[in-house]
């Protein structure tokens, strides 16, 4: 990326990237790129998890039909949001995701609180 593609900015964690791009042309120039250089080192990307996402928001109002994702836990998604005036507006945002709530519920379950009554705070 930095030596191919330095002017998109990019966030990578082990196996998993997010590339930000400012067109779907571009995005899908990025995919391609992306491709042919992992097949260059034998590896492959996951068809599933390997997508053009669109950051909807209040000023970009396109309709797509992948319009947020899931990245460390994360789910990046249009979300209404409050400005310090008091106004909602539509902001691309993340927030737990799904998963991750599921897994810390398991958590807390797994202390077994609910089998301790007779202790205190």
């Amino acid at each position: 990326m930095v030596r191919n593609h330095p002017k998109k900015p990019f966030s990578r964690y082990a196996d998993d990237a997010v590339a930000h791009c400012r067109s779907l042309k571009e995005a899908e120039n990025l995919q391609r790129s992306l491709k042919e250089r992992f097949v260059e080192c034998g590896l492959e990307l996951h068809l599933a998890k390997t997508r053009i996402v669109y950051c909807k928001d209040d000023d970009r109002r396109g309709n797509y039909p992948d319009i947020g994702f899931d990245f460390l836990g994360y789910t990046f998604r249009p979300r209404r949001s409050k400005n310090k005036y008091g106004r909602y507006f539509i902001n691309f945002t993340p927030a737990v995701s799904n998963k991750a709530k599921k897994a810390m519920r398991q958590t807390i379950h797994d202390w077994g609180m609910h089998l301790k009554p007779d202790k205190t705070l």
